[in-house]
C-alpha cells in the first residue's frame, strides 16, 4: 500500500554571520613567520591550512578588542600578504524565500513506490531510478555514450558510506568540522553540541525538506524523504527533526541526498564527501576554503558545491583559480532566493551556477536567475538517498547543481582531459527555456553527443 508523501521546501542559501564569541580572521603569511605576527599583535593562531593550502592561517581576535584596528595593523605588516574576515556561513531559519518555496512543494511523481531495481552494481528504489526528472534530462539515454569517470568531491554535510546505493561508489574524504578521514555526516547525530562554530551561529545550504522516517523520524531541511515501502519523510526549514528520540540537526542528510542525485546522472564515478559544514548548516570561509584544496590534492575532476552566499572573497577566489588551473571542473547552485542576483561561489567565472526547474520546464520560483546561471537542471520533488538507507524527495537548486556535476563525470568519461570551458560548452547544448536559466535545461544526451563530436566520434570511455 503507498503512503502520501509530505513535502516541504528545504533551503541552504549561505550568508556572512559575524556571531563568532572571538572574531576570526583569515591571513596570509609564511608559516615561518606567523607566530611572529600573532605574538606581535597579541591574536591567536587557531589553524593552519595544509596541502596547497599552505601559508593561509586562521587567528582570532579576543572579544572586546577592534578587530578593524586588528586588521588595519595586520595589512600594514610587510610579512602579511592579506586578510580578510573569516566568515560564519549560515542559513537563518526563516529567510525570504521559505514562502516562497512552500507553495512549490507540489505533488511527488507518481511512481511505484513498491519497486526495487538494479542500477549499476546497487539495488535502488524505483522512485529514484525512474523518476520523472531522469526522463526529462535523458539520463538513460545517456547512459548509452557515457556512464561517468573520475572522482567527483562534494563539499557539504558528510555523507552515509553505508546507504547501499551508495556504498560501492564512495571514497574516503576529509571531515573538516572535526579534522579527521572520512566525511560521514554519523557523529552528527550524537553530540549535542556543534564542535567547529559558536553557539550563536546558524544553519546553512541550498533546500528544503522535512524527513519522516519509519513513521517516527523527523529531519528538518527543505527536501521531502521518503523512507522504505513508500513511508513518506520530509525535511523543512521551520520543523525540527527527530530521529528515535534524538533531536537530529536540521540539516542533516543533505550531503547524501547531493550524492545520490550525483550517482543517479553518473552511477560509475567515485564519489568523494569532503565535509565542511556540520548537519546544524553551519561552516565557515576557511573551511570551505579548505576542502576545495583538499579535493583538487585529492584528485577530484568535479567539484559540487550545493551552497551559496552574497559576498566574494580573495582567498576563496584564490581557491577556485587554483582548482581552474589544475582543469578540476567546478558546480555550484545559484541560490534560492527567488531573485536575478549574483551569488558566490556559482558567480565566479570558473564555476557553473546552476539554477532549478520544473517537470514543465518553468524556473522554479525560488531560483536565482540571470547572469548567475549557466544551465539550470530539474530541481522540485527530486527523489535520492538519505541515511539509513532511505530515500527523500527535495526542492532547490542544491539538488539541481548535483545533476549537472554528475553530468560533467559523464564528460570526463569521455574525454579525461577536459577543462571547464570544454565542459561549459558541451553542457550549454541543453533545452531553451528563456527565463533567465543560462544555456536552458540540462539535456544529458545532447551534452554527451556534443562532447562526442569534440571528440572526433571515439567517446574512449571503456564502456560497451
Amino acid at each position: 500500500m503507498m503512503r502520501p508523501i509530505l513535502r516541504i521546501p528545504f533551503l541552504i542559501s549561505l550568508f556572512f554571520l559575524r556571531a563568532f564569541a572571538q572574531d576570526h580572521y583569515l591571513v596570509r603569511a609564511p608559516g615561518a613567520a606567523i607566530q611572529q605576527i600573532t605574538s606581535r599583535y597579541g591574536v591567536t593562531l587557531v589553524n593552519s591550512l595544509n596541502g596547497s593550502g599552505q601559508g593561509l592561517h586562521v587567528v582570532s581576535v579576543p572579544q572586546g578588542w577592534n578587530g578593524a584596528q586588528v586588521v588595519q595593523a595586520l595589512r600594514s605588516d610587510p610579512q602579511v600578504q592579506w586578510v580578510e574576515h573569516d566568515d560564519a556561513l549560515t542559513v537563518p531559519e526563516a529567510t525570504a524565500a521559505g514562502p516562497q518555496l512552500r507553495s512549490h512543494s507540489g505533488h511527488l511523481p507518481l511512481v511505484n513506490f513498491q519497486s526495487m531495481l538494479y542500477y549499476f552494481g546497487s539495488i535502488a528504489w524505483g522512485a529514484y531510478v525512474d523518476q520523472p526528472a531522469a526522463s526529462l534530462i535523458h539520463v538513460s539515454d545517456s547512459h548509452r555514450l557515457a556512464t561517468g569517470e573520475g572522482t567527483v568531491a562534494f563539499l557539504d554535510t558528510g555523507v552515509d558510506f553505508s546507504h547501499p546505493v551508495l556504498a560501492s561508489s564512495l571514497v574516503m574524504g576529509w571531515d573538516f568540522t572535526r579534522n579527521w578521514s572520512g566525511g560521514s555526516d554519523a557523529p552528527d547525530l550524537f553530540q549535542s553540541t556543534t564542535p567547529m562554530l559558536a553557539q550563536s551561529t546558524t544553519p546553512i545550504l541550498d533546500q528544503s525538506t522535512t524527513p519522516i522516517l519509519d513513521d517516527s523520524i523527523v529531519v528538518n531541511q527543505s527536501t521531502t524523504p521518503i523512507l522504505d515501502d513508500g513511508a513518506s519523510f520530509i525535511l523543512s526549514q521551520s520543523t525540527t527533526p527527530i530521529l528515535d528520540g534524538f533531536q537530529a540537526p536540521h540539516a542533516y542528510g543533505h550531503g547524501t541526498m547531493v550524492a545520490g542525485l550525483i550517482h543517479l546522472a553518473a552511477p560509475t564515478a567515485r564519489l568523494m564527501p569532503v565535509k565542511v559544514f556540520s548537519s546544524d548548516g553551519t561552516s565557515t570561509l576557511s573551511l570551505i576554503i579548505s576542502g576545495i584544496y583538499y579535493a583538487v590534492d585529492h584528485g577530484a575532476k568535479v567539484i559540487n558545491m550545493s551552497f551559496s552566499f552574497g559576498g566574494t572573497s580573495q582567498e576563496m577566489t584564490n581557491a577556485i583559480s587554483y582548482a581552474n588551473s589544475h582543469r578540476v571542473i567546478m558546480v555550484s547552485s545559484a541560490g534560492n532566493n527567488g531573485q536575478a542576483i549574483v551569488t558566490f561561489p556559482a558567480g565566479y567565472n570558473q564555476v557553473m551556477g546552476v539554477g532549478s526547474t520544473n517537470s514543465q520546464d518553468v524556473r522554479s520560483s525560488f531560483s536565482n536567475y540571470g547572469s548567475v546561471v549557466t544551465v539550470a537542471a530539474p530541481g522540485e520533488g527530486l527523489v535520492t538517498t538519505y541515511p539509513f538507507n532511505r530515500y527523500a524527495a527535495g526542492w532547490g537548486t542544491s539538488f539541481s547543481a548535483p545533476l549537472v556535476a554528475g553530468a560533467v563525470a559523464l564528460l570526463v568519461d569521455m574525454n579525461p582531459n577536459i577543462s571547464q570551458a570544454q565542459a561549459a560548452q558541451a553542457i550549454s547544448h541543453a533545452a531553451s527555456i528563456g527565463q533567465g536559466m543560462g544555456a536552458g535545461r540540462l539535456d544529458l544526451l545532447q551534452a554527451c553527443k556534443a562532447m562526442q563530436g569534440d571528440n572526433g566520434g571515439d567517446t574512449n570511455n571503456g564502456h560497451n
